[in-house]
């Protein structure tokens, strides 16, 4: 075994029991690691210097085959249901053992990274790749030590992940011959069989959502932030693809970051170092700056090139609408150096409504938020998932369920005691579609919804009049500077206002039974948040 790179003093690869015939590169710039992904035909260079590769059979996330290790420490704190399936330490040591042989005569590609960029809750990351581009990806993500710190760097949690390992579900204890797996106990994540590499990043948020709130009473979030002029900062919360890297990229405001969150007492901070973008139908005028990040250190993925040359095709879904690109946050020129803020004084609950019911902005009470918070209720778009091929209209539990190894209650109670006795203004925002459902109306435009969250932010929506949704009992500005009035209430929209009502009413009763899983939690403060559906004639 020959080592490459700046590899730490004090430990190595000992601790998860790994060596191997084949090179191991440590912490190679991301020059190098380009130079070697090209040299090992892993993917192509545009002509914008970006790096284009494909994440083979899995395009998204697999939340079916992610699990957790039930044992002491996990068996009475994480939520045992729907996306939490429990696997035993047995399975894990078994798979594990496997994955590390295989990867014996392997070259690997070893990153020291930081999670939070608050120093008082960072953790140390160690990830093992045996893919140059999946290395580049994670350089981009995390946060990157100075090359003192990758000198004396101890992890405190390891990712070992190799795309083609392929478990064996007839005897290895898992669904597919994909699989991620968390320990928390060993605080190791084992990855294999797949190659997109949101599952890595999704992986230590799911472990900042475990370890944040039960050890130091942090709220971990699925949200972007940004800091205005003020040096106030917005929280945008919402499943990938609802705009959460969009509207929170904003020229006119500070980038915190784009996907992952902790609130702590006297701050706001972001988990990772760059971001994470759906370039599904990208265009410079569209979003400026995720276009120009798009360069020498960029990582695409599942992208086509127009016919002939090296220029990206944005509009090709041809392998996946959940096209992506990773770049480090300072490839934006409006990020903030040091990537935390202040509690938040504004919070946008982002939803792609596919039915086309709800008011493209609407206010919130206290009770409402918490609600809201907890119903989570979007579509998946295209892509996001394996399997989801259009919009699809769910409930996610805190706009992140599928990250979320604890009840969802207890992220919700968070949320209200970071509320109570602050000033935070809590908005609805539909970014999906209005004038009728998926097929029918059309969706919400980004200018739209851009000048409507400004308006909030600078205050102007405080000097306009309101009215009460009939069903949702959200409130409704009835003007708004840059949109058209007749935009702002969805019934408007519809042609036929009958229709309208029973759909209202229907989507209604869709929250009202999603609820039932959360009566134990749902006091009369909260339950006065929840839709009252209207009697038709």
């Amino acid at each position: 075994m020959k080592e490459f790179g700046i590899k730490s003093a004090l430990s190595g690869l000992e601790a998860v029991e790994l060596s191997t015939s084949g090179n191991v590169y440590w912490n190679l710039p991301a020059a190098e690691l380009i130079e070697r992904s090209l040299g090992d035909g892993e993917g192509f260079l545009t002509d914008t210097g970006a790096l284009m590769c494909d994440t083979g059979k899995y395009t998204g996330r697999a939340p079916d085959d992610k699990f957790i290790v039930r044992d002491a420490l996990t068996e009475n704190q994480v939520w045992w249901k729907e996306f939490n399936h429990p696997t035993t330490p047995e399975v894990f040591t078994n798979l594990k053992a496997k994955l590390i042989e295989n990867l014996k005569a392997k070259n690997l590609y070893v990153r020291d990274v930081f999670a939070c960029a608050s120093e008082q809750y960072r953790i140390k990351v160690r990830v093992i790749n045996t893919l140059a581009y999946h290395n580049l990806f994670v350089n981009n993500m995390f946060i990157r030590p100075s090359q003192a710190d990758q000198a004396s760097f101890v992890p405190e949690w390891t990712v070992i992940n190799d795309p083609e390992f392929f478990a064996d579900p007839a005897v290895d204890g898992v669904k597919n011959t994909n699989f991620a797996i968390i320990n928390f106990t060993e605080k190791c994540i084992i990855i294999g069989g797949t190659g997109y590499t949101g599952e890595i990043k999704k992986g230590i948020f799911s472990v900042l959502n475990f370890t944040l709130p039960t050890q130091h009473g942090v709220l971990s979030m699925h949200c972007s932030a940004n800091e205005g002029a003020d040096g106030q900062t917005a929280l945008f919360f919402g499943l990938s693809g609802t705009g959460k890297t969009t509207l929170s990229t904003d020229p006119n405001r500070k980038l915190i970051g784009d996907d992952e969150h902790g609130w702590a007492r006297n701050e706001v901070f972001n988990f990772e170092g760059g971001c994470y973008a759906k370039v599904i139908n990208l265009s410079e005028k569209g979003e400026p700056d995720i276009y120009n990040a798009i360069r020498f250190g960029s990582v695409l993925e599942n992208t086509r090139f127009e016919e002939g040359a090296r220029t990206v095709d944005y509009a090709n879904g041809e392998v996946t609408e959940n096209t992506r690109v990773s770049y480090p946050i300072h490839y934006i020129k409006s990020a903030k150096e040091l990537s935390t803020g202040v509690p938040p004084s504004h919070i946008f609950f982002l939803t792609s409504d596919a039915q086309g019911i709800l008011p493209p902005i609407s206010r919130l009470t206290v009770e409402q938020a918490m609600f809201h918070f907890l119903s989570g209720y979007t579509a998946k778009v295209a892509g996001t998932e394996a399997g989801v091929k259009e919009p699809k209209a769910v409930f996610s539990s805190c706009f992140g369920a599928p990250f979320l190894p604890l009840h969802p209650g207890k992220y919700a109670q968070l949320l209200g005691e970071k509320m109570n006795g602050s000033n935070v203004q809590v908005w609805l925002v539909n970014t999906g579609w209005i004038g009728g459902p998926v097929g029918v109306g059309s969706r919400m435009r980004l200018s739209h919804t851009r000048s409507l969250i400004s308006a909030a932010l600078n205050g102007q929506l405080s000097q306009v009049e309101y009215v009460a949704h009939p069903v949702f009992g959200v409130m409704m500005p009835t003007s708004a500077p840059g949109v058209p009035v007749f935009v702002l209430n969805p019934r408007d929209q519809w042609s036929d206002k009958n229709a309208y009502d029973v759909a209202a009413n229907n989507l209604a009763g869709q929250f009202i039974r999603n609820f039932e899983k959360f009566k134990e939690l749902a006091d009369q403060r909260i339950m006065a948040g929840a839709p009252k559906q209207m009697e038709l004639a």
